[in-house]
């Protein structure tokens, strides 16, 4: 008798019986999106085969993305059109769009779920939506100049805001609707991950080719770490051991302990890498090379880049959903 596929199992709700009774398991099947800034779509990986295995449109130019807390819907920062645009990730289309201001950049969702943030380059403000409703609930300025990425901090109480054109990291609390407070750092600040207990957060500074470590509670540096050339994008590792900082003109990414605060290894992966995502278990690290027009693939086990998968022109990043 044929088996039937590993795909076919991780799409199904599978019973298990024992003598006690039945318990069900489910198998999530995990998909990376990856925004297209070239070609106008969010390319869908099977994380299982490594496989690109559908072309969602998303507006006209897609950068920043984030995903509804159960994995149906995308929010998807559109440039052109100075909006987020809503797509719905089941049907395989755009739903709705949001105004936002014009050259909208990095989104992100609180890990409550309530809220989505976008950074706005030239009107200066973070945008923040109301999930439940896709309305607009606040524009909070921002003190930097030109921000690129508003991350939300584990607990959803801040907002760290990164800005190209600041040596800066601005703080915004959430629920005041507010910035609170900066934190200095180096030329141009981008990619920012939080550890999981969200007691640190991790800036990569392009200008200066640098990570730094920022303790949450006094808002304080606690190290400055040297990265490849020009670092930009950053991803946590599950467990918060280990932070990865892709380099744009080294080709590479960092790997970063995390304890020591040291450079434990270098992997190199395609041209111009950029935004990232790890899968859940943490055990595959996926890297957007915006002039090569793939995703690297990185096996976090044994730090050594497994795939290069082919998707649209110009990638931007990575999303993990379901």
């Amino acid at each position: 008798m044929r088996m039937p596929r590993i795909r076919e199992w991780t799409r199904a709700l599978v019973p298990v019986v024992f003598a006690a009774g039945t318990v069900s398991v489910v198998c999530a099947q995990t998909l990376a999106y990856v925004p297209n800034e070239g070609s106008a779509s969010l390319s869908v990986i099977d994380t299982a085969s490594d496989r690109v295995i559908a072309e969602i449109p998303a507006g006209s130019k897609p950068r920043g993305v984030a995903l509804s807390s159960d994995g149906s819907l995308a929010y998807v920062s559109d440039q052109p059109a100075s909006a987020l645009v809503i797509v719905d990730l089941r049907a395989r289309k755009i739903k709705s769009s949001i105004a936002l201001g014009e050259s909208p950049e990095g989104v992100s969702i609180s890990p409550d779920g309530r809220w989505v943030a976008t950074a706005i380059e030239v009107a200066n403000i973070v945008v923040l939506i109301d999930t439940a409703s896709s309305r607009e609930v606040a524009r909070i300025s921002t003190e930097g100049k030109n921000p690129e990425h508003a991350v939300f901090s584990p607990d959803s109480r801040w907002l760290y805001v990164s800005a190209e054109d600041a040596s800066q990291v601005d703080v915004i609390d959430v629920a005041a609707r507010k910035q609170v407070d900066r934190i200095a750092v180096a030329r141009r600040p981008r990619g920012i991950a939080f550890t999981p207990k969200g007691d640190r957060a991790y800036v990569a500074c392009e200008l200066d080719s640098a990570v730094y470590a920022i303790d949450v509670a006094t808002r304080k540096v606690l190290a400055r770490i040297a990265a490849g050339e020009f670092a930009n994008g950053v991803a946590m590792h599950p467990t918060g051991e280990r932070v990865y900082v892709s380099n744009g003109r080294g080709a590479s990414v960092s790997v970063i302990d995390t304890v020591k605060n040291e450079i434990v290894a270098t992997i190199p992966v395609g041209q111009r890498p950029w935004n990232m995502a790890l899968t859940p278990d943490g055990a595959k690290l996926y890297v957007a090379n915006g002039r090569s027009g793939t995703v690297s693939v990185i096996d976090t086990r044994t730090q050594q880049k497994i795939a290069d998968v082919a998707v649209g022109k110009l990638p931007w990043g990575v999303v993990m959903g379901r």
